[in-house]
């Protein structure tokens, strides 16, 4: 097993290095010129000559690249163009809001979804089934930014039971957990059905049931046990759709996380705070699914040999 962990926490820097490289020429291929953005609409060209010089935009790519990449390892993302703060401090500040919604949405995410997918497949091709599949189909469906607005027009437009935005209490993180919970939560639902009818039809499950093991015992001790594997691969997987999720409600409800932080920064160009937010997003994105794999490795000793 220490072995199969090495291997994984090895991969990881080959993997944020590549990641890196995509992020940076992605960011330098977005539409506009920071520099003229600094210097100002109406700055002559010259101004802007040199603003380019001091951004260190006149350099090769690469050259640019290597700086950035020796920088960040000693944990300096550079300057914030909008703001003249590092953007390590920009995004320190920010990153315990997104990390308390995205942690608060999958426990939420999990709690309901693993439950309904069960029960789907216990009850498969009944009611229960049936109103589970229709919940995770409109689920999955369901644009966040229309969930968003429309919780936010509801509940706190019309019935003024929660506040609209902010992150000033308890009761601001309701609407914006629910809404982000909403696709994990659905899709949770499907593979955990999924994985509980392959594992019900099962040999030993049946043999569980002969013996005369009561149901709950069958289905929690049993049954999820065996059916943990796809369902954690999933979890892991959707991290990075919860990062995606999170962008757009940050920007709905006025959180004051990086998912708005990174909104605001690509309005302005702000290409210091786009790299360093998306270097942050991806790496937590991998580390979840290294988690993923590491957990799968527990689950199932076949695969730490592979």
């Amino acid at each position: 097993m220490k072995a199969y962990v090495a291997k994984k926490v090895l991969s990881l820097p080959l993997i944020i290095f590549g990641v890196s490289i995509i992020v940076f020429i992605a960011i330098r291929a977005l539409p506009g010129d920071p520099a003229r953005l600094m210097a100002g609409p109406e700055a002559p060209q010259e101004a802007v000559d040199n603003m380019r010089i001091r951004l260190g935009l006149d350099q090769p790519l690469p050259l640019q690249y290597v700086k950035f990449a020796a920088e960040a390892l000693h944990g300096n993302l550079g300057m914030s163009l909008q703001s003249q703060r590092p953007v390590i401090t920009e995004i320190s500040e920010r990153l315990p809001y997104t990390l308390s919604l995205a942690v608060l949405a999958y426990l939420l995410a999990i709690a309901i979804g693993v439950p309904a997918g069960m029960t789907g497949a216990i009850y498969r091709q009944r009611i229960p089934d049936q109103v589970v599949m229709v919940l995770t189909i409109a689920g999955a469906s369901i644009a966040n930014f229309w969930l968003a607005l429309l919780a936010m027009n509801y509940f706190a437009v019309q019935l003024g039971w929660l506040p609209l935005l902010g992150a000033d209490s308890w009761r601001n993180y309701i609407m914006p957990t629910v809404t982000l919970a909403i696709l994990p939560m659905a899709m949770i639902a499907r593979m955990t059905r999924s994985s509980m009818l392959d594992v019900l039809s099962q040999d030993y499950i049946r043999t569980a049931k002969a013996k005369g093991l009561s149901a709950r015992s069958i289905h929690w001790k049993h049954a999820l046990r065996n059916a943990l594997i796809p369902i954690v691969t999933i979890v892991a997987l959707n991290f990075g759709s919860l990062i995606g999720g999170a962008v757009v409600t940050e920007s709905v409800f006025n959180w004051p996380g990086i998912g708005r932080l990174l909104v605001d920064s690509v309005r302005y160009r702000d290409y210091p705070v786009i790299q360093g937010v998306t270097l942050v997003a991806v790496t937590g994105v991998v580390l979840m699914n290294l988690v993923g794999e590491i957990l799968i490795g527990l689950l199932n000793p076949k695969i730490r040999f592979d």
